[in-house]
This record gives structure tokens, sequence and C-alpha cells, in this order.
């Protein structure tokens, strides 16, 4: 079964990508836009700021670098799914577009 596509992907990298994913959140829910979000590296880390997780919230599946968790986070519950690259491939397979943050 085929997964519906994305308008847009956004792959979050670094912990200060925060400042352009919140704003970037608004404007795919403003617009109504299918999107979605994989993080990985140390940009899992600011999926511990509760405005993040709220801006993300309306996102199909946000997804996390199990690997990536386990190393910046290790116990921590992580507040979106966890997943491999093999599911970043899968995102990126699906969207429109693709930014890197």
């Amino acid at each position: 079964m085929q997964e519906d596509p994305l308008d847009l992907l956004l792959i979050v990298s670094t912990p200060d990508s925060g400042r352009v994913l919140l704003p970037l959140a608004g404007a795919c829910r403003r617009r109504g836009l299918r999107w979605s979000c994989f993080f990985t590296n140390d940009g899992v880390r600011i999926l511990g700021d509760p405005a993040i997780v709220h801006a993300i919230r309306c996102a199909d599946k946000p997804i996390a670098c199990e690997h990536s968790w386990a190393r910046f986070e290790g116990e921590t519950p992580c507040p979106v799914a966890l997943g491999s690259q093999t599911n970043n491939s899968a995102l990126v397979g699906r969207a429109a577009k693709v930014i890197g943050l």
C-alpha cells in the first residue's frame, strides 16, 4: 500500500533549525499543505522544545532517527515516532519538495 504524497519534507539535522522550523510549520498549516519532518543527527535535540513539538502536531507522521535519538537523548522518551534512514528515504520518495535544515 503506497502512502499519500507529501507537498514538503523538512529534514532537520541541526539544533539551530528550530528558528526556521517554527515559521515553516506555521506556513504549512496555514496553506493546508501535506508535510512531514525527519529529525536526524543532533537535530533531534530540538524535540525537547515544547514549542517545536506543538508546531509539528499537524505534520504527517514526523519521525526521528532512532540512532540519533539514542546518541543525543539516551533513554528519554521521544515525542515522535522513531525510525531509520530507510524511513527518511521513503519520506523523500513521497515528497514533491525537500528542504534540509
